[in-house]
C-alpha cells in the first residue's frame, strides 16, 4: 500500500442553484493510476478544476501530500503536473523549445529534460516543430512538461479524446510505468471504459455529482472471472446459482462472476436442465458496470 498523494473530503461545489459536486470524497495511493469515470455532466472535470486550483471550493477540503490546497496552495500545488483539456503547446517552437521554457521556469536542467522526453518516448522527434506532431505525440509532450518538475501527483482530464488505437496504447503503457515503475499517483478522467480497465489499479464511479462505486480492478480481476451465458431461462438460472456466484443480466444473456472454472456453473445448469448455447469470458465488465450504475454516458 502507498502513502496518500490526493485527498478529497467532502467536496461540495455549486453553479447558481445546480449542485456538480456532492460531498465527494476519494484518495490516491502513490504508485497508482486512479480511474475517474462519469457520464457527461457528472462533475469530472469540476472535481479536477478544484484540486488543481481553478475553481474554489465551496465546502470541504482537499490535501495534496497532506497540504491544503486552499491554506497552503503554492506548496500543494508544487507537487502537481496536470493536464486539463488541451496540453498548453507553442506550435512554432520545437518540442525541445516549448520543454525549455518550461524548464526555466522551474530552473530545471538538461538531464531532468532528456529523462523525460525518454520517458514519453519523443527521443527521435523533440526537435521538430510541434506543428508537424501528431495529436499523439502532441499528447505526449504535454506530459513530458507535465513531469519535467518530477510531481509527485500526475492528473490528466480525457487524455485520450482523439487518439487512435496505437496512440492509446502509448499513453497507456507511459502512465503504468510512471505510476508502478516511478512511484507517482495517477488521476485520470476518461470515457473509454476498456481502456480504463486496461490501464487503471482502481477506478471511482461518479455520478450527479456523487460518488456511486469505488472498484479495485486488480482485486476485482484477480479474484474472479467474468463470463457471458446464453442460457435457456435466465430467471432459473438465477435463482440456480444465487448462493454460488454473483450474477446479473447483460444484454438478454447471464453474467456471472466467479472464483473458479466456468466449466463447474455449466454442470450445475445443465443438471438443472438449464440448455447453455455460448459461454464466453467478459473483457468488458467495466463497461457494463457503468452503464448499470449511471443508465449510460449522457
Amino acid at each position: 500500500m502507498g502513502t496518500i498523494v490526493l485527498e478529497l473530503n467532502n467536496i461540495f461545489k455549486k453553479f447558481g442553484k445546480k449542485t456538480v459536486v456532492d460531498n465527494l470524497s476519494l484518495s490516491v495511493e502513490s504508485g497508482q493510476i486512479y480511474g475517474f469515470l462519469g457520464p457527461n455532466g457528472a462533475g469530472k472535470t469540476t472535481t479536477i478544476k478544484m484540486i488543481v486550483g481553478l475553481i474554489g471550493i465551496d465546502n470541504g477540503n482537499i490535501k495534496i501530500q497532506g497540504l491544503d490546497v486552499v491554506s497552503n496552495h503554492e506548496k500543494a500545488m508544487s507537487n502537481i503536473g496536470a493536464i486539463v483539456e488541451n496540453p498548453d503547446l507553442y506550435d512554432y517552437l520545437s518540442g525541445l523549445d516549448n520543454l525549455k521554457l518550461y524548464a526555466r521556469i522551474h530552473n530545471i536542467g538538461k538531464d531532468r529534460m532528456s529523462e523525460v522526453v525518454k520517458l514519453v518516448d519523443l527521443e527521435l522527434r523533440i526537435k521538430d516543430k510541434v506543428k508537424k506532431y501528431s495529436l499523439g505525440m502532441k499528447q505526449r509532450l504535454g506530459l513530458a512538461v507535465a513531469l519535467l518538475h518530477n510531481p509527485k501527483l500526475l492528473i490528466l482530464d480525457e487524455p485520450t479524446n482523439g487518439l487512435d488505437p496505437a496512440g492509446i496504447k502509448k499513453l497507456r503503457d507511459i502512465l503504468k510505468k510512471l505510476a508502478h515503475e516511478h512511484g507517482t499517483a495517477v488521476f485520470v478522467s476518461s470515457h473509454l471504459l476498456s481502456e480504463m480497465q486496461l490501464m487503471c489499479d482502481k477506478v471511482a464511479i461518479i455520478d450527479n455529482g456523487k460518488m456511486i462505486k469505488v472498484e479495485n480492478l486488480n482485486s476485482a480481476m484477480e479474484k474472479s472471472e467474468i463470463y457471458i451465458l446464453e442460457v435457456s431461462d435466465i430467471p432459473k438460472s438465477i435463482d440456480i446459482l444465487k448462493d454460488i456466484c454473483k450474477t446479473s443480466i447483460n444484454e438478454d444473456k447471464l453474467q456471472v462472476i466467479y472464483n473458479g472454472k466456468i466449466s463447474e456453473i455449466v454442470k450445475i445448469l445443465v443438471k438443472k436442465d438449464i440448455d447453455i448455447t455460448y459461454v464466453n469470458k467478459d473483457v468488458n465488465f467495466l463497461e457494463q458496470d457503468f452503464l448499470n450504475l449511471t443508465g449510460g454516458i449522457k
